[in-house]
């Protein structure tokens, strides 16, 4: 079968592929793939692979043999499904290949944070602490985990990876019941409520209608200014505007984030022009340890092979 993955390079180096490419010995690899290119790439492919790449509906209606669209990624909002839908392609993802990579990215943003590491780096660096009288410097608050309210919005692996390592540091879970939805479940608290109580809010939920722009000025507001918010999601779940604008003004505490609404930002992001220390910007990283970024492939790999077979294994349409 004719398989082309459209954009390689979003998987790093250092993995092995030999498994993917017996069971394709018809695969061609393409690092990066822009928009012109797309249509060209896929004519004659019976499988396309991808990370990030857009597939819209005409793409997809243009391909005549395209039979299977393979994830390396859990989110498919860069799919237009219902087209694939309509034109009897398969398409999967790829499920808890990144769970502890992104957990404990979470938790080094959140220690950064609360420890000040950054700052007191920092400080060194220039030389505040050859000049101190004291052993040690104490310029900045440092927190504890334990005792506070972690509340998480998404409870799928991701958030259930998170919520294992907060039992650990003695942190109180909140779990948010699914944001658009007009019941609670028992084990679960009211989105409002989640806002106004959480010490640390972590965001592991998919962006849809019910979750575009989840946490604008309206929440900023609500929440604690004692609060931190990370986001490993996805960029639309959080106003960018809003967040600039609740950290220059102290309604919140500090942030994380990892995604923005467009990536790369070739056009900007507020939160990249902001300079407080209160916010740390990283470039979609969360996902990327050397281990999380092979399971991807072998979870892709065996999507195949459950395809070919006749399978449905982690099918999505």
């Amino acid at each position: 079968m004719k398989a082309v993955f459209l954009d390689w390079a979003t998987m790093g180096p250092d993995l092995d592929i030999s498994e993917m490419q017996a069971l394709l010995p018809d695969l061609t690899i393409y690092d990066e793939t822009d928009r012109e290119q797309m249509a060209a790439r896929i004519a004659d492919a019976e499988i396309v692979l991808g990370n990030k790449v857009l597939l819209r509906d005409m793409l997809i209606r243009s391909a005549p043999r395209l039979t299977f669209i393979g994830l390396t990624a859990t989110g498919t909002d860069n799919v237009d499904l219902e087209a694939a839908r309509e034109r009897g392609v398969a398409v999967c993802n790829i499920r808890a290949y990144c769970t502890q990579s992104v957990a404990e990215h979470v938790f080094g943003c959140l220690l950064n944070l609360t420890h000040n590491l950054g700052n007191y780096v920092r400080d060194v660096r220039a030389g505040a602490w050859q000049r101190a009288s004291l052993f040690c410097m104490l310029t900045y608050p440092v927190s504890e985990l334990s005792g506070m309210t972690l509340g998480i919005v998404g409870f799928g692996e991701l958030g259930k990876g998170v919520a294992k390592i907060a039992d650990a540091f003695g942190m109180d879970v909140l779990v948010c019941a699914r944001p658009g939805s007009d019941t609670v479940p028992d084990d679960r608290v009211a989105f409002d409520d989640l806002v106004e109580r959480a010490d640390v809010i972590t965001l592991h939920c998919p962006l849809n209608d019910a979750t575009r722009d989840l946490f604008s000025a309206k929440e900023f507001t609500a929440m604690k200014r004692s609060a931190i918010l990370i986001n490993t999601a996805r960029g639309g779940l959080v106003d960018s505007k809003a967040l600039t604008r609740a950290l220059r003004e102290g309604d919140i505490r500090a942030a994380a984030i990892d995604v923005l609404a467009n990536e790369p930002p070739v056009d900007g992001d507020p939160l990249l022009d902001y300079e407080g220390d209160n916010l740390m910007v990283t470039p979609h990283i969360a996902w990327s340890t050397l281990r999380a970024r092979q399971n991807a492939i072998d979870d892709l790999t065996a999507n195949i092979r459950s395809f070919m077979d006749g399978g449905t294994r982690n099918r999505i349409v």
